[in-house]
């Protein structure tokens, strides 16, 4: 066996000597840390990371070849309609907004168009698509003119309210109020509400089961935008109308009300409120008060993450109704329409699509594989023990693989199967179709 001999040159000479210089020069804040503790940090930062599956991993990608490639590769099914009718409804927004122009609604498109195509970013915005569209059809819905539009109920709501509680509740929680009440009810309703979603979105990403945040994505834009249908296929007026017009006919003519956030404007000595109020799209949307989907959606998800913590989000989500009704914002019934909206949505989301949780697992990077659905039987689990050894191939913030969406548990997923299949809800049926 020949016998080799290595001879350093004098640049290499040259490189040691310059990184031995550096290192010395400029030590790095980890040398500041004990190497004991050091070690036992990258050793438990590694023991998260599985080196066979890639549940929790994100796309870096910006090819749009890697898009393209994953369409071709996608197996449809009826499940990909949900994007033909978020198109209609974005293109009827589009065409129906006259303010901003053709310019900028162009560009607010192409940007979006640009997001889908490149896979790092198309891993946020494809969950995020039922939220932009009811954001931008919530927007267009002040445009529609009011010829239209079906007459306002100004009746069904009080009466409503008197057959089921045997009075206007909202007048008797506003009857009474005072300064620090009107900061109560304005924190959860003028600030909490707009903030919630973005910070329970952040908080699941990190300890919930990878997918979980996809799924509220989605969840939260089609509950908003089904209420939003509601309200303008059976406008009503709110309580803030019966106690300025009594029950006199309502019009598309006449403009909202800030209602009892006029008395924020008026403690804080602005106007956000009763300028934001007052031109909004929909101020005969009181049925069902998305204010409270919201807030009941974002409790039952971070419920599902957090049981432990389930009475306080109960507790938050009973503060936002009071609000909501010593505002003069919503009946009663309102808050329970909204809240059986948003749970229907969860509860479908939890059966079909959810991950579910796993003992041990804290963080979305400790989990090897995903089980969505509801918790099954007995008779089943064990057949899921089974496949335990498999793990699906990518996270990318979706709505889960297809196979772990038709079992309801663990499943393995074809590595020749497209990225972009995991990313909506139509994965499920391909399995079933070939049962």
């Amino acid at each position: 066996m020949e016998r080799s001999t290595y001879f350093p040159s004098r640049n290499h000479h040259q490189k040691t000597f310059t990184r031995s210089k550096l290192a010395v020069s400029w030590p790095t804040l980890p040398h500041f840390i004990p190497h004991r503790i050091r070690r036992k940090l990258r050793s438990k930062l590694r023991s998260r990371q599985s080196p066979s599956s890639s549940v929790a991993s994100l796309q870096t990608s910006f090819s749009p070849a890697d898009t393209i490639s994953a369409l071709r590769s996608h197996r449809w099914s009826y499940y990909d309609g949900q994007y033909l009718l978020l198109a209609l409804l974005g293109i009827f927004s589009l065409c129906v907004i006259d303010s901003p122009g053709p310019a900028v609604k162009t560009a607010v498109a192409t940007l979006l168009f640009g997001a889908l195509v490149l896979p790092v970013t198309r891993q946020f915005f494809l969950p995020f698509l039922p939220i932009a569209t009811w954001l931008v059809f919530f927007y267009a819905c002040r445009f529609i003119p009011g010829d239209s539009r079906p007459p306002v109920w100004v009746r069904v709501l009080p009466a409503l309210e008197n057959i089921f509680y045997g009075a206007n509740l909202s007048n008797i929680l506003s009857a009474h109020k005072s300064v620090l009440l009107d900061i109560l009810a304005w924190l959860p309703y003028g600030i909490i509400h707009f903030g919630a979603p973005v910070v329970c979105s952040a908080i699941m990403f990190v300890f919930g089961p990878p997918e979980t945040v996809s799924v509220f994505a989605r969840s939260f834009g089609y509950m908003n935008l089904a209420g939003v249908i509601i309200q303008l296929l059976f406008p009503c007026s709110p309580p803030w109308y019966e106690n300025m017009y009594g029950l006199a006919p309502a019009n598309y003519s006449m403009a909202g009300s800030p209602a009892g956030l006029a008395r924020i404007d008026q403690l804080f000595g602005i106007e956000l409120y009763t300028s934001t109020f007052t031109a909004a799209p929909m101020p005969f949307g009181a049925f069902p008060s998305l204010h409270a989907g919201c807030a009941t959606i974002e409790a039952l998800f971070m419920s599902h993450v957090f049981p432990r913590f389930r009475p306080f989000f109960i507790g938050y989500t009973l503060w936002l109704w009071w609000a909501t009704m010593y505002l003069s914002h919503h009946y009663a019934v309102d808050l329970i329409g909204g809240s059986l909206l948003a749970g229907v949505v969860f509860y479908v989301a939890k059966a079909r699509f959810l991950p579910r949780l796993q003992s041990g697992k804290t963080f979305r990077w400790d989990y090897d594989y995903i089980e969505v659905g509801d918790v099954p039987s007995a008779d089943s689990y064990a057949l899921t023990e089974l496949d335990a050894n498999f793990q699906p191939d990518s996270d990318e913030w979706t709505t889960g693989s297809s196979s772990s969406i038709s079992s309801g548990s663990v499943s393995p997923v074809d590595e020749s199967q497209s990225l972009w299949e995991g990313e909506t809800l139509a994965s499920q049926s391909d399995t079933e179709a070939q049962h």
